[in-house]
């Protein structure tokens, strides 16, 4: 296990990572999720040994590491720039941790192939690095770290330069490789959409804060606080400001709702509401549900779904709708949010104790 203890760093007298708690299991997988300048690679340079904690302490299955050179500990890392061997065939390249293991040639043989099959590699065994398009010299830097079966593996943003297709090939194997490896894995991302798809758990992180931290789906549905639910959404998260009163929540445009047994004992006082994009529909789907006309700003169509940007008195929203959707730009347009689906924030930003948490589609 990888265990972090009130770890701080700062350069210049600049903080780049606030008091830090994290604890890794071997076999995980454990994703930073946040957007950039977050921390993300700072957090894992700190992990590698590459950067030394200002304050607080790393250890290892229990053991003090904190001082220990990142040459003395058994980690790898693959950044989105990708590193290869110049020199080397992409067999080479593979090969290099293996032949520094001692392993023997026929090992060597056996585990090339088995990751050069894994990232569609065997036809280039022979080519070297600059004989290759970007997306296949990431492969071969990736291929050489699962190669080298490391207590550690960092992944920076490894999948950035790859082809959708091959993106998406690698990120459901990626959970099942790194699961029977033994090794730690700490996987960063922007995208809230990878960190779903690659499951495992995550710590959504902003401005050098480790906001949460847990299994990645329980994070997302159960975010405590409105900057992880920030976070954690692609596209951004849409919030309004409402007021309780009793039983009823009451909104800016003089709507209200009632409130669900689970908050009823919230106390009285000012909110912010939150849904997510995909929560918005054209059409009301039960009798409670509340509806808010706004201005079309733009759409975007993807085929499968509709981005509408939206703006409702001062507050700017996105919807995801499904379909091909033709809305004018500059068009009224009313669309409605069941309340079950919102989140309820204190003035503070924290998630209320008892509020309903969102059903996701």
């Amino acid at each position: 296990m990888l265990e972090l203890d009130d770890v701080c760093f700062e350069r210049d007298g600049r903080p780049y990572i606030y008091s830090t708690k994290l604890e890794l299991e071997r076999g995980s997988l454990n994703v930073l999720l946040g957007p950039t300048l977050a921390g993300k690679t700072t957090l894992m340079r700190i992990m590698a040994g590459l950067d030394k904690p200002s304050s607080g302490r790393l250890l290892w299955d229990g053991v003090d590491v904190t001082g220990t050179r990142v040459q003395d500990r058994n980690v790898a890392m693959v950044y989105q720039q990708f590193i290869n061997y110049p020199g080397m065939t992409v067999f080479e390249n593979i090969a290099s941790p293996l032949r520094l293991q001692g392993k023997s040639k026929l090992e060597i043989q056996s585990e090339v192939k088995k990751v050069a099959d894994l990232l569609k590699l065997t036809p280039l065994l022979d080519r070297k690095p600059l004989e290759l398009s970007g997306g296949q010299q990431q492969r071969c830097a990736l291929a050489r770290v699962l190669a080298k079966g490391a207590d550690l593996v960092l992944l920076d943003e490894p999948l950035a330069n790859l082809d959708y297709k091959l993106r998406e090939e690698l990120r459901s194997e990626i959970p099942r490789i790194f699961e029977k490896s033994g090794s730690i894995f700490v996987y960063a991302t922007t995208e809230p959409e990878e960190a779903l798809l690659l499951g495992g758990n995550t710590a959504t992180l902003w401005e050098g804060r480790v906001t949460q931290f847990g299994v990645t789906h329980q994070v997302f549905r159960q975010p405590k606080d409105l900057i992880t639910a920030r976070v954690f959404s692609d596209p951004p998260f849409n919030t309004f400001d409402v007021s309780k009163k009793g039983r009823q929540i009451s909104s800016g445009t003089g709507q209200s709702f009632d409130l669900s047994a689970a908050i009823k004992d919230l106390p009285d006082g000012d909110y912010t509401a939150g849904f997510r994009p995909a929560h918005l529909e054209l059409q009301p789907t039960s009798n409670k549900d509340m509806r808010f006309d706004c201005t079309c700003n733009a759409t975007e169509i993807t085929g499968s779904e509709t981005f509408v940007h939206l703006s409702h008195q001062n507050t700017r929203w996105v919807g995801v709708l499904h379909g091909v959707q033709d809305i004018a730009t500059g068009s009224a347009l009313a669309v409605y949010l069941n309340p079950d689906r919102t989140y309820l924030f204190n003035p503070s930003g924290n998630l209320c104790a008892h509020a309903v948490y969102a059903v996701e589609k």
